[in-house]
């Protein structure tokens, strides 16, 4: 998506009528965990809504008992109000994501995203060597001897097999 595109699209969610009832927040920290919840799971697909207005919200649902698809219509207060219900709890995981979050959508877009907003993506960290995550999980650095000296790596010892010690020790005592 370029710039061309991303703009009108922008605008137009710019121009929505938005209900937004934020309550006081201890800090930012408990406001981006609250905001997060909504922005990485949302619960509803956006392909399921036919009308959003400022008097009402229709979009398509599943009836579970006649097996169809049906037109389901809420005012927006009463729409916030069933989205509540499906935004899961603090440490609980969904396993959908949709639009912009979709991981097929991620690796396409997100390069667009951040060259847009002026950023550059990070990279996967990098993994922790095995002595580290030892240190890290168990307070134990396996690289330090009983005598307290720091081990290091001197050369690589090819096993023996059993037919080479016999001959370098001589015949086995009786």
């Amino acid at each position: 998506m370029d710039r061309g595109a991303l703009l009108p699209l922008l605008t137009v969610q710019y121009e929505r009528c938005w209900n937004i009832d934020i309550k006081p927040f201890r800090g930012k920290k408990q406001f981006l965990a609250y905001a997060g919840r909504y922005a990485r799971r949302p619960p509803i697909a956006q392909h399921r809504f036919r009308t959003i207005g400022c008097q009402e919200i229709s979009f398509v649902t599943k009836d579970t008992r006649t097996k169809r698809r049906v037109e389901t219509t809420f005012t927006p207060a009463d729409f916030l109000a069933a989205l509540a219900d499906h935004v899961p709890d603090r440490y609980r995981h969904n396993v959908r994501y949709f639009g912009l979050l979709a991981p097929r959508a991620k690796s396409q877009n997100h390069d667009a995203v951040f060259a847009l907003l002026g950023q550059k993506r990070l990279g996967k960290p990098r993994r922790l060597d095995w002595a580290a995550s030892l240190q890290k999980s168990f307070g134990v650095d396996p690289l330090v001897d009983r005598n307290g000296e720091r081990m290091r790596w001197e050369r690589r010892v090819p096993p023996r097999s059993a037919a080479t010690s016999s001959l370098k020790t001589g015949p086995a005592a009786p």
